[in-house]
């Protein structure tokens, strides 16, 4: 993403507080996610960063602050209508319908689309995820989690969001499904996909990252384009061990 000629801004969020109960885990953050851009929030557990993208996507309602979507306020509109407006979430520790099979958890993820647009929709998730079409037809539950993961970034393509928020796509995966998961992420950048990245593995996050930001107890601490992040010596001790 070129700094000089930058994209159009998609998603900003600005000066955010958000409580539970009387814990303050989100302290005032704001960032900006501009159209085309993989931007990776990453820090340590407890840091706020998921409590960050349900914010976002409107399962939580932060108590003071503003978050614009293509210049538009979507405090307090509710998470389904944000994925109606072209955002998706695609949410920690994958929570597919266990039950279901691949293919209705697929169609479940295009709840807000024509009933026309989701054949052809399935047919692009399917093209992107062949692991997918050959278990159509098996309860996601017997999925391994790998095959899991794919099938819940394979649901929140559905919508056909402008942009794609991923809460901890590596957790819980062995080292060569981490890679496969993101060489996925990375084509999905390639084809145009926006992408609001929350990520544990630094060193992942920041090599298919434009731009990071660093979160510690609910305040950013770090931030700047995702190669500065990766050399700066603070982020190597606390993240990348070195």
């Amino acid at each position: 993403m070129s700094e000089s000629n930058p994209a159009k801004s998609l998603l900003k969020v600005d000066d955010i507080h958000v409580y539970y109960g009387s814990i303050h885990a989100i302290k005032g953050i704001s960032f900006e996610v501009r159209e085309g851009e993989i931007v990776t929030l990453i820090g340590a557990n407890g840091a706020g960063k998921s409590t960050t993208l349900n914010t976002v996507s409107g399962l939580l309602r932060p108590r003071s602050g503003l978050i614009t979507f293509e210049g538009k306020s979507i405090v307090g509109i509710g998470a389904s209508k944000v994925v109606s407006l072209g955002m998706a979430l695609c949410p920690e520790g994958r929570r597919v319908f266990q039950q279901m099979t691949v293919r209705e958890n697929l169609e479940m993820g295009g709840f807000c689309r024509p009933n026309d647009e989701i054949p052809a929709s399935l047919e692009n998730v399917y093209k992107r995820f062949p692991r997918l079409k050959e278990r159509e037809k098996q309860v996601a539950g017997t999925l391994s989690g790998g095959e899991q993961q794919m099938l819940a970034m394979g649901r929140a393509l559905m919508s056909k969001p402008k942009l794609l928020m991923l809460d901890e796509p590596s957790m819980g995966l062995a080292p060569i499904l981490v890679e496969q998961i993101f060489d996925i992420i990375a084509e999905l950048h390639a084809s145009g996909t926006t992408i609001l990245l929350v990520e544990q593995n630094a060193q992942m996050a920041l090599s298919v990252a434009d731009r990071a930001y660093v979160l510690g107890t609910g305040k950013i601490t770090i931030s700047g384009p995702a190669r500065d992040v990766l050399a700066d010596d603070r982020v190597r001790a606390a993240y990348l061990g070195g």
